[in-house]
């Protein structure tokens, strides 16, 4: 096959691509391949990483392994400025990349920090799955992405990358693991060739684990447990030069005991139980799966174009049933269900001339059709009296005591895009850099419909009538820059970026027609300096970025703490400042450190929450500080073996959960460690991992909501214990 210009730079680096934190080698693999270089497709072009003018996090497939970065949630305390709310559980985090983030834990809704698989935009939460195995690295892109990526990246995106296929060789691996909590995983995958064109991969993932919250009702299982498996089937055909084809298909199933839910305060709610104790009377399983294809095609159509077609198909269904009060009693349980599909298809021609000016033109669909159905159970254990014994007739009397409130909907979204990056060299050191987006979105929501029903199912009163809602809006997103190559190779840039996120619906209207609403699109306007250096004979890299947002009309779902009411608001305008500095250091063949630092500064300046002037306050899941940083150790490598030692900590300083505030509901700064030892034998076929997180089994919050005034308790997701293990591997 015949490969061009970056096609062929690609074809000779991916294979060595690397395990590291945005241009920050990890230590054994840097040693190996300190003469290579770094290569990521973050811009739809393979392209050296030292080269890309954004700040950018790439971790390698292999690095993510040995740390037992097992779901999307532990990229927190690899990536600097990144932060998650685990609000809906794990394996479908809600990110936060640079203050930017959803505030709203709704099934219907997509984050501002877009996630994608293989270049699939994965926005809602049925869609996402288990996703973390068998691939070859992940990219987190920070800053507005409204041009190449476009809408929900207001904040950054997230591209999970799988391995692909590989022509002419039988490969594979298989790995297996034991930990604490009875822990049982597996892993692998197999490379098979089909004649001289063609070749398949097929890698699984399987783990199942008891629940490590702790439940005290006599006969009741344990929380917060894991129960999942995964299947990735890939076929490449390269059928004659410059045509390639990647097909995808993958299925995913998660039935977990549900996570548990730290009610506070503990002298009303937590009397008698340790900090990862719980009382919980539902304890149902929690059920997602997902199913997906994609085909990938690459086409050159002459020496300096190509074609690109990515059409995908993805279904998935989520259902979980929340005990939300974590206690015995029936005060307040929400069964969430959610069913999605989407079809998607983006087309695009890159060049590749090798002169000065070089473009991307492309058009994207996308039509999301979602399912929605919520139901809050209040106090259905007490009837009118304050006695047990409650009644369909109770909850009519007692209205909103022992009823049950349902709502439900079907929410269709289309998306259409046409968009456009370019560079041109103004001479060898300069480059102009720019780009437009526009998007057309429409939106409909129908048959929502909200009724309060007695515990027996029997309706009460309709309180939200059949109900449709519909939004159409335009946007037109932008990028330029400029970025100037300095001798020695390293490259400095600055930059204006807009992201757009799209209109949302309301999930969470329950009471009163007048919760019924459609958010405005949010904005971000973004300005970003940042540099790229190497120095030390390429022994040190020091990446660096600065920015200031303008942030409009943010998303926010607010839970009136009196009534549980909840509306979708926007907070008008805010703030964003800070930075990245991401570090690291071969020292010797043998000694190797890296560190990631980000800076956040955020401010309200204009909003209103509850009928609070909220102007002055900060971001929620905004720590003003991050740090991530660790050490390698190779105290062996020679006939026997090669031995190596690695030590991680990951530290955030203190942070809110939402924008009122609220002194008692913030969260402290927390460190976390991580440790693992490697040995791989010398013909590299055999290897074991002693591996341990959250070493010093540290105690934080990961989301926290105000329902003290109408429940007596504040709502919160707590951090997962210390957890280790072994695991054994063989590659052939």
């Amino acid at each position: 096959m015949k490969i061009k210009g970056r096609a062929a730079f690609s074809a000779a680096i991916v294979p060595l691509l690397l395990t590291g934190t945005a241009g920050i080698a990890h230590a054994q693999e840097t040693a190996e391949v300190a003469d290579t270089e770094i290569v990521i497709t973050a811009t739809k072009r393979a392209e050296r990483l030292q080269d890309v003018p954004i700040s950018v996090s790439a971790i390698g497939g292999d690095q993510l392994s040995k740390s037992r970065v097992t779901n999307a949630d532990d990229l927190v305390t690899k990536v600097a400025n990144l932060q998650l709310t685990s609000i809906v559980g794990d394996n479908t985090p809600i990110f936060a990349l640079r203050g930017v983030s959803m505030s709203d834990y709704s099934l219907n809704q997509s984050s501002p920090v877009a996630t994608y698989y293989d270049e699939v935009y994965k926005g809602n939460f049925a869609f996402l799955g288990v996703a973390m195995y068998d691939l070859e690295r992940v990219e987190v892109l920070r800053g507005p992405q409204g041009t190449l990526y476009g809408k929900n990246t207001t904040g950054g995106a997230v591209n999970l990358i799988s391995r692909a296929p590989e022509l002419g060789e039988t490969s594979g691996y298989l790995n297996l693991g034991y930990g604490n909590y009875n822990r049982m995983d597996a892993n692998g995958a197999i490379n098979v060739p089909m004649g001289d064109k063609a070749a398949a991969r097929v890698a699984f993932s399987f783990a199942r684990a008891d629940g490590w919250f702790k439940n005290q009702l006599p006969g009741e299982p344990d929380l917060a447990g894991v129960r999942e498996y995964a299947v990735r089937a890939s076929v490449l055909l390269e059928p004659s030069d410059g045509v390639r084809f990647v097909l995808r298909g993958s299925t995913s199933y998660q039935n977990p005991r549900n996570y548990g839910i730290f009610a506070q305060p503990a002298d009303v709610h937590r009397v008698g139980l340790g900090k990862r104790e719980i009382e919980a009377n539902v304890t149902d399983r929690r059920r997602a799966r997902t199913y997906s294809l994609a085909l990938t095609g690459n086409i050159d159509v002459s020496d300096t174009l190509t074609v690109t077609s990515i059409t995908s198909w993805d279904k998935g269904k989520l259902s979980f049933y929340e005990d939300t009060d974590g206690t015995a009693t029936e005060l307040l349980e929400i069964p969430y269900y959610d069913k999605a599909n989407q079809f998607a298809q983006d087309l695009r021609l890159t060049s590749d001339t090798g002169g000065p000016f070089d473009f991307i033109l492309g058009a994207y669909y996308n039509r999301e059709k979602v399912f929605n159905s919520t139901t809050f159970e209040i106090a259905k254990d007490v009837d009118s009296d304050g006695l047990p014994g409650v009644t369909d007739a109770d909850c009519a009397i007692g209205l909103p005591l022992g009823c049950l409130f349902a709502n439900s909907f079907d929410q269709v979204k289309k998306s259409f895009a046409l968009y456009t990056d370019m560079n041109y060299d103004i001479s060898e050191s300069i480059t102009l850099r720019g780009g437009l987006r526009y998007t057309h979105d429409t939106g409909r929501q129908t048959d929502f419909e909200s009724n309060a029903l007695g515990p027996n199912g029997v309706l009460v009163v309709n309180l939200i009538p059949p109900s449709n809602l519909k939004y159409s809006t335009d946007n037109i997103s932008g990028k330029i820059g400029l970025d100037y190559k300095l001798a020695d190779g390293n490259l400095l840039y600055a930059h204006f970026s807009r992201g757009y996120r799209a209109s949302s619906f309301n999930a969470q209207a329950f009471f009163d027609p007048s919760e019924l609403s459609i958010a405005k699109p949010e904005k971000v306007n973004a300005y970003e300096i940042g540099a790229k250096t190497q120095f030390a004979g390429r022994t040190v890299t020091l990446n660096l970025a600065a920015f200031y947002y303008d942030y409009r009309n943010q998303q926010f779902i607010n839970v009136d703490p009196v009534t549980a009411a909840q509306t979708l608001l926007n907070i008008n305008k805010s703030r964003i400042m800070g930075g990245e500095a991401e570090l690291s250091v071969r020292a010797s063949d043998m000694v190797s450190f890296r560190a990631g630092l980000g800076l956040l500064d955020s401010k309200i300046k204009k909003g209103t929450v509850s009928g609070v002037d909220v102007s002055g306050n900060e971001l929620s899941n905004a720590p003003s500080l991050t740090f991530n940083g660790g050490v390698d150790l190779t105290v062996m490598d020679s006939d026997a073996g090669k031995l190596s030692l690695h030590g991680d900590v990951s530290y955030s300083s203190s942070q809110y959960f939402e924008v009122l505030n609220v002194p008692r509901l913030q969260q402290g700064s927390y460190a976390i460690l991580g440790a693992h030892i490697d040995y791989e034998t010398a013909d590299g076929r055999w290897n074991a991992s002693i591996w341990g997180k959250n070493l010093s089994n540290k105690f934080y919050f990961t989301s926290r909501v105000d329902l003290l005034a109408g429940f007596g308790f504040d709502y919160n997701h707590i951090s997962a214990p210390r957890t280790y293990g072994v695991t054994v591997g063989y590659k052939f």
